[in-house]
């Protein structure tokens, strides 16, 4: 009797807890933007120009967040996607001469070919996902610099731009709209999907998933070229937007882009995504970039602060690790 009086009394504490975690990040969302809103109504921080100038900054962060967000989900690391992204871009300005269709596939391709590497090396070969990447990265982009010969690469084909990053439908920017279809992409993959499930299974616990059924290997191989994927299409955007390719294109991402998975709610350590909370990991960090600008702090303040944000959202939202532990 003491059992069935026990157990439901635990279930309604554990639903609690789940919801207080899914909803920490968007009271971070909303707390920081009613800061901004308030301290920088004066600078036009709400005006709609500026909003979605957030939104066009933050695109590019935000797609190579939804690659990221599995990788992490699987328990495994890629740091080769800034890499990609400045290889993707050179990749695609060198090759429009040929056609816009021809120039965008080779430049997939290539970030698919990375990642597929990558994978082979992780889930066949048996080495850690953290020393495969790092060695790619400095494999890329030595090749990136190489094949430019460290010069910047103009894109002067208009069609290209509109479609990839210069664009606007009316007040919204295309990237927005690329940003959006991702997310919605990245959303379905993992929540409504038997290879989301998998992927989180897998970065869960490896035994179990084994186990169960799931070939974890070829999970993590699909999730870095997924990831190195969406890095390929973050590229090819950059060099739409700037109208221009160069070999440094993506080398600051790095903290900005899983920044924005863990603040967004995924565990470090696998088993635990969300494409949703990603995004809107993404947009505080937009946020913060655009609201410092507007205060007028120079980039070692901007620095400092952007630290500061991230270590006390970070602590906040993953809280519930701690007590797990």
């Amino acid at each position: 009797m003491e059992i069935v009086v026990n157990a439901p009394a635990q279930a309604p504490k554990k639903k609690r807890a789940v919801s207080w975690n899914t909803l920490l990040i968007y009271i971070v969302f909303a707390v920081i933007f009613l800061f901004f809103s308030i301290t920088l109504h004066d600078k036009g921080f709400l005006q709609t120009a500026n909003l979605m100038n957030i939104a066009r900054q933050t695109a590019m962060i935000s797609i190579m967040a939804v690659g990221m967000t599995f990788v992490l989900s699987a328990a495994e690391i890629d740091l080769s996607f800034c890499a990609i992204v400045a290889l993707s871009a050179v990749t695609v300005a060198l090759l429009l001469p040929y056609g816009i269709f021809i120039a965008v596939s080779a430049s997939l391709l290539v970030g698919a070919l990375c990642g597929l590497i990558n994978g082979l090396f992780v889930s066949k070969v048996g080495i850690p996902s953290f020393l495969v990447t790092l060695g790619m990265t400095g494999i890329i982009t030595g090749i990136t610099r190489w094949i430019t010969g460290l010069q910047t690469i103009p894109i002067d084909n208009e069609t290209f731009t509109f479609i990839f990053g210069s664009g606007d439908f009316g007040p919204v920017s295309v990237l927005f709209v690329w940003m959006i279809a991702i997310a919605i992409l990245g959303h379905v993959l993992l929540r409504k999907t038997r290879f989301g499930k998998e992927v989180l299974a897998s970065g869960g616990n490896k035994i179990s998933a084994m186990y169960s059924g799931i070939q974890v290997g070829r999970i993590k191989l699909y999730v870095l070229v997924f990831n190195a994927l969406l890095a390929a299409l973050a590229g090819i955007l950059y060099a739409g937007r700037l109208q221009s390719a160069r070999y440094t294109l993506g080398e600051n991402d790095l903290m900005m882009v899983i920044a924005a998975v863990i603040i967004g709610g995924t565990s470090l350590f696998g088993g635990k995504g969300t494409v949703a909370g990603t995004m809107v990991g993404a947009l505080i960090m937009g946020m913060v970039n655009n609201g410092l600008v507007l205060m007028g702090l120079n980039i070692d303040q901007q620095l400092i602060f952007r630290g500061v944000i991230i270590i006390f959202s970070v602590t906040l939202t993953m809280g519930h690790l701690r007590k797990k532990a």
